[in-house]
């Protein structure tokens, strides 16, 4: 299967000078007011993880159907609210062209048969995960747009649609991907794992992605700062729980960053590059359950701990919004906005991955691959996730925040100044997952 089955819009995306984006065919009118007036349903993980118990011809079939009934609905709903945007944000570049691959990728989604038999599910599967990597720098694209408008439109108008386009994405991407996995493993000669359910894990082990990231963080911290803090897990190293591991990865590795780059740099204005405190990832227990089998417990819990100086008080309203970092600037300055001018390209803390996110920008307008890419592994590790590389854009923490509340968690952080941090993360076990509103 190759990107030559799918549109040529959707196999690169060109910036072009800014202009009023085209109009609607009639086709695609009608199909969007037919699919944005009919609001998606609520996803119900029960139902999107009960395709995969167990696994079967007619399950599959069924996934393969909900995928072509819910992902279009999506789709619609946000070129509608991309097309609502003031007419000089929608003229962007960047954006433009957000809205015109999603206008392509409904379209595809909104007009494709719905396969009646394995190898015809085989066949859309395979597009589906083309469909699902052409779309990945979509939010580095976005939030350039975005950080180029910000004269345009208030800091809460930004944190509303961002939230709203983030949201759905991740609900998209879980659907796809959900059914992406399920295929492959239908299709796998290899043994199935009880404890795989497509993108779910049922026996997620926080301290074995604490590690993997802590490691990840750790090169990177190294390459560009000199040196790096270590990790000491205590509480409960051994509990598991059901989860999505890219989710939880995506969430660690962020918070992780924070840690380092704050413990190292507070350090260092102390005169001490070595001896560094070490980051204390503490683990709860699994989530309980009664003498007859029944759940007591439906959340877990993880707490990050560094000696990073703390969050200085001018910062404490900020962190959380889009287009905040302190990446590449002095981390007590008042001025840690991106502002308008500011495309961040001096780099500073983690430049080398900020590097990677400017490339994947790059390369979907057009500039070619891997232009500028000196960490590849790096781009390709936010990939995985579906996010693309977004270091210096100050998309981190409201990212990361958004992918905890997702199911129902949260992410808190409470902070000593002078001192260090503390992040609080509660995630519900997905085992127990009712609907999600997205």
């Amino acid at each position: 299967m190759t990107t030559r089955h799918l549109p040529l819009l959707l196999r690169r995306t060109y910036i072009a000078p800014r202009r009023a984006p085209a109009g609607n065919t009639r086709q695609v009118t009608e199909l969007l007011d037919k699919h944005a007036s009919s609001p998606p349903r609520p996803l119900n993980l029960s139902a999107l993880l009960s395709f995969g118990r167990p696994l079967t011809p007619e399950s599959l079939l069924a996934s393969v159907s909900y995928t072509l009934e819910e992902i279009p609905k999506r789709l619609a709903t946000r070129v509608r609210i991309l097309e609502a945007l003031p007419f000089i944000v929608g003229t962007n570049p960047y954006i433009s062209n957000i809205l015109s691959s999603y206008k392509q990728s409904f379209l595809w989604f909104a007009t494709y048969p719905t396969p009646k038999n394995l190898e015809e599910n085989a066949k859309f599967a395979g597009m589906l995960e083309e469909l699902v990597e052409i779309h990945a720098n979509d939010i580095p694209t976005m939030a350039k747009g975005f950080q180029e408008c910000a004269r345009y439109l208030s800091p809460d108008q930004i944190n509303e649609f961002l939230d709203g386009a983030i949201r759905n994405r991740i609900s998209v991407r879980l659907i796809a991907e959900q059914h992406v996995a399920l295929s492959r493993a239908f299709q796998s000669s290899e043994p199935r794992s009880p404890c795989t359910l497509g993108v779910v894990n049922t026996q997620t082990s926080p301290a074995q992605m604490v590690r993997m990231c802590g490691s990840f963080v750790s090169e990177l911290c190294e390459a560009t700062l000199g040196s790096s803090p270590s990790i000491v897990i205590d509480g409960f190293p051994e509990s598991t729980f059901a989860y999505v591991p890219v989710h939880l990865e995506y969430i660690l590795t962020e918070i992780l960053k924070n840690s380092f780059r704050a413990t190292v740099e507070a350090h260092k204005k102390k005169g001490r590059e070595t001896g560094l405190p070490p980051v204390m990832v503490t683990l709860s227990p699994p989530p309980k359950a009664d003498n007859g089998g029944a759940t007591l417990s439906n959340f877990y819990s993880i707490r990050v701990r560094d000696q990073g100086g703390g969050v200085p008080p001018s910062h404490i309203p900020k962190i959380f919004s889009y287009a905040f970092t302190t990446a590449g600037r002095n981390s007590d300055s008042d001025d840690a906005h991106l502002h308008e001018n500011d495309s961040g390209d001096g780099g500073g803390p983690y430049a080398a991955q900020h590097v990677g996110g400017i490339a994947a920008i790059a390369e979907s307008a057009g500039s070619g691959p891997g232009q500028g890419n000196l960490f590849g592994e790096i781009t390709g590790k936010g990939l995985q996730t579906g996010l693309g590389t977004i270091a210096g854009l100050g998309y981190g923490l409201p990212m990361s925040r958004l992918y905890a509340k997702y199911f129902g968690g949260s992410l808190e952080l409470l902070t000593l100044e002078g001192w260090g941090s503390d992040v609080f993360l509660k995630l519900r076990c997905l085992d127990e997952a009712g609907d999600s509103a997205i």
